[in-house]
């Protein structure tokens, strides 16, 4: 049975069933979960390509598996949190994987500040997303030339009001995504099949565009 990570209820289950795991088998656990697609490598290599250029790369996501900075993406916002890394509940500090493999085997295990417990880093249903997180999100979206819209449903708020806020300020809207959505009316551009294909293949036609631009003004 698949449940969202809603409530303290499933964050004691999952604790439970990770910390059933040797200590060894929970850090293999947490590595085998990291498996970027070529997608994710798409996107932190656009990332390199615009910094060498002086150009801000912003990478937002909704998702909490990691898969974006195990690819290599730098500047990453990711609102709803990260699955494998920990907070304490209370003073919301974070808890470095290293330093959680030695905590207690309690569900869910105490924070060091000793006033609280911790818990996954993600924003469970009824939370709010971090205020700095989304403020920056909105600043990247506001001031972009570019918005790039990929793989998301544009139903989930406020991240579907993203890439309207970006078109308002002038910026060109592209989705990519295997079906229309809310959002496909609005963008200058849809392109229809899976990020993972799409992305690699827009990555060279970019560079080969860029190079043939340096060598024409050679």
């Amino acid at each position: 049975r698949h449940e969202p990570i809603a409530s303290l209820r499933v964050c004691r289950r999952l604790r439970r069933l990770a910390q059933n795991l040797p200590r060894p088998g929970r850090k293999l656990a947490r590595e085998a979960a990291v498996n970027p697609n070529p997608g994710h490598f798409a996107l932190a290599a656009l990332e390199t390509w615009c910094t060498q250029r002086g150009t801000a790369f912003t990478l937002i996501t909704q998702n909490v598996d990691g898969l974006h900075r195990a690819a290599g993406s730098q500047s990453v916002l990711e609102l709803h949190g990260n699955l494998l890394a920990n907070k304490c509940f209370e003073c919301e500090k974070a808890i470095p994987s290293d330093i959680f493999d030695t905590l207690p085997r309690a569900s869910p295990p105490p924070c060091p500040c000793g006033k609280s417990n911790v818990r996954p880093d993600v924003v469970w249903f009824g939370e709010m997303l971090p205020l700095k997180t989304i403020q920056a999100a909105g600043r990247a979206a506001g001031e972009c030339d570019v918005f790039l819209s990929i793989g998301t449903s544009s139903q989930v708020y406020p991240a579907a009001q993203l890439p309207h806020d970006a078109k308002a300020a002038g910026a060109l809207v592209i989705e990519i995504n295997a079906d229309d959505t809310p959002l496909t009316a609005h963008a200058d551009l849809a392109l229809r099949g899976a990020s993972g294909a799409l992305l690699p293949a827009l990555l060279e036609r970019l560079k080969s565009q860029s190079q043939s631009g340096s060598s024409s003004s050679d």
